[in-house]
């Protein structure tokens, strides 16, 4: 990395922003095996959030790497990259009094504690929301066919199949999706923001 690189700063206090937007930056960090319910649970409570007039964005695994990286696969180097860079770009959003919304399987204990650790040197919010479901529930539900192809040797380095998933250890909040439907989802975690004055 280039040394010849100095933080320009804004003219704009975050206190500003938070008086003027009426809400506090924070990202929702939605973690999970695939078909789980992440990118599901995300749009509804994007959905939720936007008439409840709130600045709310959605960062969705698949719609990222169709362009910011696009550049990565799926190996375990990559993965970490792919989470990297979604936390840095998740603490911009949520550095602009956003609520950022990322649905990502983010496979490993240590990124997503990167990316925590990102938004907390900077005094943004952060909250790891486990989207929790069985294998044997994913793999029933299994949209886009993902599962069977891993099983069948397909796809290499599928998480739950033949790469790790580390749980969240100590999330801000457990929803187990095969014991909730969607829209008690999006109640719980918008209970969470209310409770924490990210949202009033």
């Amino acid at each position: 990395m280039s040394t010849n690189l100095t933080f320009h700063a804004g003219s704009v206090e975050a206190q500003e922003r938070v008086s003027l937007l009426k809400q506090k930056g924070v990202t929702i960090w939605l973690t999970g095996l695939s078909a789980s319910g992440k990118s599901t649970i995300a749009c509804a409570l994007e959905q939720h959030l936007l008439h409840l007039h709130k600045f709310s964005y959605r960062l969705d695994g698949d719609n990222v790497r169709l362009g910011l990286n696009k550049d990565l696969g799926f190996d375990e180097k990559s993965r970490v990259e792919n989470i990297r860079r979604i936390g840095e770009v998740s603490k911009l959003f949520a550095d602009s009094a956003c609520i950022a919304i990322t649905a990502f399987i983010s496979p490993y204990i240590a990124d997503r504690q990167l990316a925590r650790e990102l938004h907390e040197a900077s005094g943004l919010g952060f909250i790891e929301v486990f989207v929790d479901a069985p294998l044997s529930v994913v793999e029933e539900r299994d949209p886009k066919g993902l599962y069977k192809a891993a099983r069948a040797g397909a796809i290499k380095n599928f998480t739950g199949i033949s790469a790790p998933y580390e749980p969240p250890e100590n999330p801000e909040l457990h929803i187990r999706t095969d014991q909730c439907d969607v829209p008690q989802a999006v109640e719980v975690i918008v209970e969470y923001l209310t409770k924490h004055n990210y949202i009033s």
